[in-house]
């Protein structure tokens, strides 16, 4: 267990780093995203070594997005000057929504494809292309953000678990049922703010 450890600390890490982002994005508090900074800088590392490229590229942008996030939920306002509450996504905002993670998708399967050695190209550009979408909506505080990564995150798991990579595979177990969990959460506090 102690070389497992040792040979695996940068994902055990970023697995740990991983579970109080998850914790925090549920409890609706703004520190999440400093964690969500430090496990993507781990998981940069980690996707690199496993040749999950389109994963890789998804951690770069959450160090970004991140920093986006943080200034929003910490300082971020409505119109009546009150922090951005937790909403739905505008029903205009959605065909925006599909026709980018569409386009994401394709161009990712296409690099992956003709100019990687990625195992799996269109697995991995699918996850990838949900979770930038996804990870918006969570900076926006949109509720169906956690609908989305239900199904990330169970496909994510599967993925994980064919490269061998199994902290981060259970991770991702945990974060499927977690998402379900953070979106009831959510789904109350949107019932709070009505009544």
């Amino acid at each position: 267990m102690l070389t497992y450890l040792q040979n695996n600390w940068v994902e055990v890490v970023g697995s740990i780093l991983s579970l109080i982002y998850l914790y925090l994005s549920v409890k609706q508090r703004s520190s999440l995203w400093i964690f969500g900074f430090l496990c993507s800088v781990f998981y940069v590392v980690i996707f690199f070594d496993s040749k999950f490229y389109a994963d890789m590229t998804l951690q770069i942008y959450y160090v970004i997005v991140s920093v986006y996030g943080w200034i929003v939920w910490k300082w971020g306002k409505d119109k009546s000057g009150k922090n951005i509450p937790i909403s739905n996504v505008p029903k205009r905002t959605i065909p925006y929504l599909i026709i980018i993670a569409a386009a994401i998708f394709f161009l990712y399967a296409f690099v992956l494809s003709n100019y990687t050695d990625s195992p799996l190209p269109k697995a991995d550009s699918f996850t990838t292309a949900l979770s930038i979408v996804a990870t918006w909506m969570l900076a926006r505080k949109y509720i169906e953000y956690w609908l989305v990564f239900i199904v990330v995150d169970a496909v994510s798991a599967g993925l994980y678990f064919y490269k061998e990579l199994y902290p981060t595979a259970i991770l991702f177990v945990f974060y499927t049922i977690m998402a379900i969990v953070g979106y009831l959460q959510w789904k109350k506090t949107i019932e709070k703010q009505i009544s």
